[in-house]
């Protein structure tokens, strides 16, 4: 539900200042996630997925409320502004043994809920004795994840792993505010943490209202990108849009769209909040797979993953 401004503080508001970054609120980013992929869930095909990522978010929630990574330095954050990049280095996470025992974390909780499946339970279990036998393996696993090395992933585990480097990253990023971020960073990139967005949201409310930001797969940072543009190549012409239409409604009246181009040949989906306030660009994303087939069977190649959808060797290849 939206909140209500005061006339006062609507009157006090800048239409004009953009903000740039919108930082994870600790106390909602996973728990509103897993709230709405439980939402989602429902009759959809993929279902009894989604509420085991939402059990994952449930568990990410938990560890993120007492995690205290490490602080990044000054020195660091300096740099980062000097040179227009991320202070966070995505690479450095799995480097850091502190992001095993938030897998461990993560898997307490999953063992603890009710309704997971067997599948599940025994990759939980596998992992437990990857961490006490095998952790430099574990840590080539987190690296290949996040695009450092070229190891490969086991599609199997990689959504437990990720539920994990997630909940670093978010902790980091929660730390930070626009002030200490580069103003400029390369095109399409977290300005945190350097990844790939998952999509984008047209958000609505306040200096919010109409302005579309992308959405960090890892640490779920959202900054501000133009509209009709790119998010891959930057090209403005031949952008459109592709919508499933649903029973009564026309594609444009859908909250999830797919922003293609012509140029590059990709794709990002794109949640319009003015369709359905509630839109999560993970869980919306991982919810309307139907509309990356659609996409797909156009002749169009997505240009980033979700962290919770992996392919396989075989299947990337197709």
């Amino acid at each position: 539900m939206q909140r209500i401004l005061p006339r006062g503080e609507i009157e006090a508001l800048d239409h004009n200042n953009i903000p740039r970054l919108i930082a994870p609120v600790r106390a909602e980013v996973f728990r509103l996630r897993a709230a709405r992929l439980r939402h989602l869930a429902q009759d959809n095909a993929i279902g009894d997925y989604l509420r085991l990522v939402a059990v994952l978010a449930e568990a990410q929630h938990a560890a993120l409320a007492d995690c205290r990574t490490p602080a990044v330095d000054a020195q660091r954050i300096a740099l980062a502004q000097a040179h227009g990049m991320a202070p966070v280095a995505a690479g450095d996470i799995p480097r850091d043994p502190a992001w095993r025992d938030i897998l461990l974390q993560v898997l307490d909780r999953l063992d603890a809920a009710a309704g997971v499946p067997a599948p599940a339970r025994a990759i939980s279990a596998d992992l437990r004795l990857s961490v006490r036998d095998d952790p430099e393996g574990l840590d080539r696993a987190a690296a290949a994840l996040v695009g450092e090395g070229g190891g490969q992933i086991d599609v199997a585990t990689a959504p437990f792993l990720m539920a994990a480097l997630q909940v670093y990253a978010t902790d980091q990023a929660c730390r930070f505010d626009a002030g200490q971020l580069p103003v400029v960073s390369p095109y399409g990139l977290c300005p945190v943490c350097g990844s790939l967005p998952v999509a984008s949201v047209v958000r609505v409310g306040g200096q919010q209202e109409g302005y579309r930001y992308l959405c960090c797969a890892l640490c779920s940072t959202q900054w501000h990108v133009v509209r009709v543009k790119c998010t891959t190549c930057e090209e403005t012409k031949d952008v459109a849009y592709q919508g499933i239409e649903a029973p009564g409604r026309a594609p444009e009246k859908e909250a999830a769209r797919a922003e293609t181009c012509e140029s590059c040949h990709t794709y990002r989906k794109i949640f319009s909040q003015d369709k359905d306030y509630d839109v999560d660009p993970i869980a919306d994303d991982l919810a309307t797979l139907g509309l990356d087939v659609l996409v797909g069977e156009a002749g169009y190649q997505r240009a980033s993953g979700n962290p919770f959808l992996w392919q396989g060797d075989d299947e990337a290849r197709e």
